[in-house]
């Protein structure tokens, strides 16, 4: 089963446009066609769907999705979250040491 863009969004419930939004984030990345064009398979389909019941049982929208999957990507953005949570540090010691790593890149 292989459908376009704007199959793939009436079967879902999602928008043509959340679509792209979502393989912007990363969140759901289409195969393409030769042309171009965004193919969507049962595994688009299905994450389409989850991502959907995150949203309607849980109330998570997108953004946190992509945030939550960037956390998993970045070991520096993930710890300073972490740190920020735990309040071990002061805001404004976390910014210090923020600006330090900056200017030592």
């Amino acid at each position: 089963m292989e459908l376009t863009v704007g199959a793939a969004a009436r079967q879902t419930g999602w928008s043509a446009r959340m679509l792209r939004y979502l393989e912007d984030a990363e969140l759901v990345v289409p195969a393409r066609r030769p042309s171009g064009y965004r193919v969507y398979g049962i595994r688009e389909l299905n994450q389409l769907r989850s991502l959907r019941e995150l949203r309607e049982r849980y109330g998570v929208e997108p953004s946190d999705v992509a945030f939550a999957a960037r956390l998993r990507r970045e070991p520096g953005l993930r710890d300073a979250v972490h740190t920020w949570l735990a309040g071990s540090e002061s805001a404004l010691e976390w910014e210090q040491r923020k600006q330090e790593r900056l200017l030592a890149a």
